[in-house]
């Protein structure tokens, strides 16, 4: 179902595809990005606390699994509920909200004094991160312009690696170090809460998202704001494209809360959804199954925990050139080909280390699986909220995630299950399986989205080159 809107919503949209990428939308990746880092800083830490919390509490092997998958359970439900949500009350509240409720309920997993409590802080920290990172990419898709999309989501979900090494440089400094340093450094993981003072003030509704609510004057706010703050940046605002003579656009209504669970999978977005879920399904369950399981598969050929851990860092470390490679090539070889390309990689990389001979080769091809599947990350996070409108974008890419992250939970627990009678072959065999899976998907059924606006990406509309997106005239 559609509405008619004024005209006046297509220049708006027209007013932000032109613009200069500039300081302010730096800005917006920067708020984006600390918000995507806690989903890597808290869903890493894990693998650093096993190994403390588990002689601590005496856990069997179904008990760390359990825990090891704890924040993505609460990931799944954040993950489905931010998307349903923010596309009903708007992406900034959901973002402030999810933040509050992850630093709250990781500071009670620092005082846990059971497993029980610790297992169930955890997956409502979950919730919060899940949310976080389900609404960001949304988020920062609506203010890009089609031409550097790529590389801004791309690099957004970078900060995700950044997180990731903040972790293990926490669990490396502060887990071994003494008794009770594993809850160190779950309090440390909570101070992202004062970023709230900040967010307040300086986040900013989705321009696209009030578009779609019919809140036009709110949205020539933001972006009037926005143009401002590219002046003050010292760059120059072209003059708004020609539009075709038109009174009206057409736009989807806005849609019940949880009719976008339906709609993804009708009038052509079923392929899209498909694809992305089996995508989601195969990287999440490959990268939580070699990142929660890293250190102690180390010890278990015979490095001792201090070298094991240090050995994760460095492969946590090269997390960081891998999510800023592919979203390098997000803009120069299309997501599609980006995706394709790190899944395969990261395939081959997995079934180098199942064979390694020696704790050099383990280090390397160690290296070599972590740059690939967060250059993987890059593309998806980018390609995810481009492939739905905007009506149904953070439920689309809530859906995704939270779908995704069922491979995230079922791993750790499979791997500890597994291991005593499949062993560290088996384990990097079924992560390289997961991967090469998800690589002959995208290549047979994915979407070219490269250059592409937004609103040119409706399934309905015929694809325009991209030096005409700009000049598109329906709005989704």
């Amino acid at each position: 179902m559609t509405t008619d809107i004024p005209a006046s919503g297509r220049t708006l949209l027209d007013r932000l595809e032109r613009l200069p990428l500039s300081r302010p939308h730096l800005m917006l990746l920067l708020i984006g990005g600390l918000g995507i880092a806690f989903d890597g800083m808290d869903g890493s830490l894990v693998s650093y606390l096993l190994p403390a919390v588990k002689p601590l509490w005496q856990l069997a092997p179904w008990q760390i699994g359990l825990v090891g998958s704890s924040l993505l359970i609460g990931i799944l439900v954040g993950a489905l509920g931010a998307g349903i949500i923010g596309d009903a009350i708007g992406r900034r509240k959901v973002m402030m909200y999810a933040l509050a409720l992850y630093c709250a309920a990781t500071l009670i997993a620092a005082f846990a004094p059971s497993w029980e409590l610790f297992f169930g802080a955890r997956i409502v920290a979950g919730i919060g991160v899940g949310a976080e990172a389900a609404i960001i990419p949304a988020f920062i898709a609506e203010f890009i312009p089609a031409r550097s999309r790529g590389l801004l989501v791309g690099a957004v979900a970078g900060f995700f690696s950044a997180g990731y090494v903040v972790s293990a440089l926490l669990g490396r400094l502060f887990v071994p170090a003494f008794d009770n340093g594993w809850r160190v450094a779950q309090v440390l993981t909570a101070l992202p809460v004062l970023m709230l003072l900040w967010w307040r003030r300086g986040l900013p509704e989705s321009p696209r998202w009030l578009i779609q609510q019919g809140r036009y004057a709110e949205a020539g706010a933001v972006v009037g704001a926005l143009e401002d703050a590219v002046r003050a940046s010292g760059k120059v605002v072209p003059p708004v494209p020609a539009q075709a003579p038109q009174t009206t656009l057409s736009v989807p209504r806005a849609t019940r809360p949880g009719a976008g669970l339906i709609l993804m999978w009708r009038d052509g977005l079923a392929r899209r959804t498909a694809v992305l879920w089996l995508l989601w399904i195969s990287i999440t369950f490959a990268f939580y199954g070699f990142f929660t399981w890293i250190p102690s598969l180390l010890v278990e050929r015979d490095l001792t925990i201090s070298k094991s851990l240090s050995y994760a860092l460095l492969i946590t470390i090269a997390q960081i050139p891998g999510y800023y490679s592919g979203a390098y090539l997000n803009e120069r070889l299309d997501r599609k080909w980006t995706i394709a390309f790190y899944l395969t990689a990261g395939s081959v990389s997995a079934l180098l280390m199942a064979n390694a001979g020696s704790n050099t080769q383990l280090l390397v091809y160690g290296i070599l699986l972590s740059f690939f599947m967060n250059g993987t990350y890059a593309g998806l996070y980018a390609y995810t909220p481009e492939v739905y409108p905007t009506a149904i974008r953070a439920t689309g890419m809530g859906t995704a995630s939270a779908v995704g992250r069922l491979g995230g939970i079922s791993a750790p627990i499979l791997i500890g299950v597994l291991f005593t009678s499949i062993g560290f072959l088996g384990v990097f065999s079924m992560i390289a399986a997961a991967l090469l899976f998800g690589a002959l998907a995208i290549l047979t059924l994915g979407l070219s989205t490269r250059g592409r606006r937004l609103e040119d990406l409706d399934p309905g509309r015929p694809v325009a080159h991209p030096e005409a997106a700009v000049a598109s005239e329906v709005v989704n």
